[in-house]
Parts: structure tokens; C-alpha cells; sequence
């Protein structure tokens, strides 16, 4: 029996922009198998029902995922009033009916109650984790979870339109925020019900829907170029942390998992142009050997430890 082909050393992002009734893992598994690469990832799971942007890491920029993953997002979703289902999306089945339908102006005055940090309790069909046991596996087995409520931030929440039974809206949020849970206790903040039959992911960090491509796309586009062309870089998910270029002699410490310190005058001016001020700032860091992403690093005082070495 022959050795299993392990794939292809591709390093990289993609940035797909995810069809609809299609999980994020089955669009990674699709990912892998029209490049051939030998690992994938992506960053920031997205509900079948939903479309939109969803990063997927290739190689080594798998080692970046979760840089990935607390980023910035930026939603555009649909809300119907009047029924509550038990997924807060329109895949469930409506457990409660009102007959309101709140106009523009009930609605803009309730926005700020979810702008900033505020408290949610994910849906009872989530990935969310009880005791081990996925949420939307409880629930599926027809029990309720106990699921307790967490912080999450809202940057904006915007009314773009309302038409009677529906209400469009943009939002930016971060990590871990759930756009059903939203719709949900929105409804309830206005005396009636709310769940999301349209919602569409436009931003990921640096990732927008202006620049992701299909699965069909891609798969067009690898008729004719190699997937080592189409990747976006390795530090494409970084590019909110200083990036610091080393010498030769600092890149190989930091490419056997050694620290390096910085003590001269000239280190310290070499910091400062990167945006590093030594005592100031304490915080991860993209080492450059050559111009080439090195390793992901934790600037603590004077000292600079490898996090994720890149084995590029």
C-alpha cells in the first residue's frame, strides 16, 4: 500500500465568500480539496442559513486564525417581527406569534440598549459548549440548555430600512456576538417577537466582501493559475499589530524559540519606528526576516518572545 498523500505546502488566506446552507466546515473541505492543500482553517464559524465572508487559512496562516477570529466583523441582516422561532433564524419553527410590527421610530429609539458592551444569552441552537456538550445537541434532543449570558461588544448597530413586517440592519461587533440572540432581544425590548431570515457577513477584519470569491469562482479561477497565486498572504490576518524587522542574527534566536532583548539606543530607535516603545507597549508583535513573516511574538519590556514560528 502506497504512503496517503499528505497535500500540498500552500501558505495563505482565501477569502470566501460563503454560500447559502452551507456549513463553514464544509466550505474548508471543499477549500482543501480544489487546492490540494495539505491543512486549512478557517476563522469565525458562519450559520448555514448565513452568506458572506469567511476566511479560510491555508499552511502555516492557520497560525494566525485566532487573530482572525477577534476581529472586527461587520453583519447586514433582516429581521421579521411578529414570530419568535426556536433557532431565532427562519430554519426553526415558530413557538409565538404578536400581532405588532414596531415602526422606524420604536425602533431607533431601542438601538442604544445594544450599542457598546452589552449582555446576551447565545441561542439555544448555538455551538456554544454545556459541560461538554454542544448546545444545538441539547436542543436538538429536544431539552433547553442552561446557557449562561456573556459580554460582547457592538460598535454600531444602524437601521437601514423597516417595511412594515421587517427591518434591515448593519451592525459591527465583536468576537462572539451572536446576530440571532440580537434580533431576538430586540424583538423583545419592542414588545413582540424577532428572528433573522436574511443574514449576510460583509467584513472580517481586513476580509470584505468586496475582494471574497465563491467556491464556483475559485474553482474557475484553478483552471488556470496555481493556488500558491491565489492565496493572500500569511500576514494578511495580522496587519493590526506592529510589524518589526529583525537582524540576522535576532531571526535565527527567534527561529529556534529564543527570546531576544533589545538594550541599545539603536534598538530602541529601531522599536520606535516600528511603533514599539519599549515600556509602553506590551503586546504582540509580526517578526519580518528579509521582508518574510517570522513568527508571531510577545513584546514584554525589553524582551521579545516567540509565540507562533512560521515554518516558511
Amino acid at each position: 500500500m502506497g504512503r496517503k498523500r499528505k497535500g500540498l505546502p500552500i501558505h495563505g488566506w482565501l477569502n470566501i465568500d460563503k454560500d447559502k446552507d452551507m456549513g463553514a466546515t464544509t466550505v474548508v473541505a471543499a477549500v482543501r480539496r480544489l487546492t490540494g492543500a495539505a491543512k486549512a482553517g478557517h476563522a469565525g464559524t458562519l450559520d448555514p442559513m448565513a452568506t458572506g465572508v469567511l476566511p479560510v487559512a491555508l499552511g502555516e496562516a492557520t497560525k494566525t486564525v485566532p487573530y482572525m477570529q477577534d476581529a472586527e466583523k461587520e453583519y447586514l441582516f433582516t429581521v421579521k417581527w411578529g414570530q419568535a422561532t426556536d433557532t431565532d433564524d427562519a430554519e426553526g419553527n415558530v413557538i409565538a406569534e404578536s400581532d405588532l410590527h414596531p415602526a422606524a421610530e420604536q425602533i431607533e429609539k431601542i438601538l442604544p440598549q445594544f450599542t457598546g458592551d452589552i449582555t446576551q444569552v447565545p441561542p439555544q441552537f448555538s455551538a456554544v459548549k454545556i459541560a461538554g456538550e454542544r448546545a444545538y445537541d441539547i436542543a436538538r434532543r429536544g431539552d433547553a440548555a442552561e446557557i449562561k449570558p456573556r459580554c460582547v461588544s457592538v460598535k454600531e448597530l444602524a437601521l437601514l430600512s423597516c417595511t412594515g413586517e421587517t427591518a434591515e440592519f448593519r451592525l459591527l461587533c465583536g468576537k462572539g456576538t451572536y446576530v440571532r440572540a440580537l434580533a431576538r432581544d430586540m424583538g423583545e425590548a419592542l414588545d413582540t417577537y424577532g428572528h433573522v431570515t436574511i443574514l449576510r457577513r460583509s467584513r472580517v477584519g481586513g476580509f470584505s466582501e468586496k475582494n471574497a470569491i465563491s467556491l464556483a469562482k475559485l474553482e474557475e479561477m484553478l483552471h488556470n493559475e496555481p493556488p500558491e497565486r491565489l492565496v493572500l498572504p500569511v500576514a494578511a490576518a495580522l496587519d493590526d499589530i506592529p510589524a518589526l524587522s529583525l537582524t540576522e542574527e535576532e531571526a535565527l534566536k527567534m527561529s529556534r524559540g529564543q527570546v531576544v532583548r533589545f538594550l541599545t539606543v539603536q534598538d530602541r530607535e529601531r522599536l520606535g519606528t516600528a511603533g514599539v516603545n519599549l515600556g509602553q507597549y506590551a503586546g504582540h508583535v509580526l517578526a519580518l526576516s528579509g521582508g518574510r513573516p517570522l513568527a508571531i511574538a510577545e513584546m514584554e519590556g525589553a524582551v521579545l518572545k516567540p509565540v507562533r514560528v512560521f515554518n516558511l
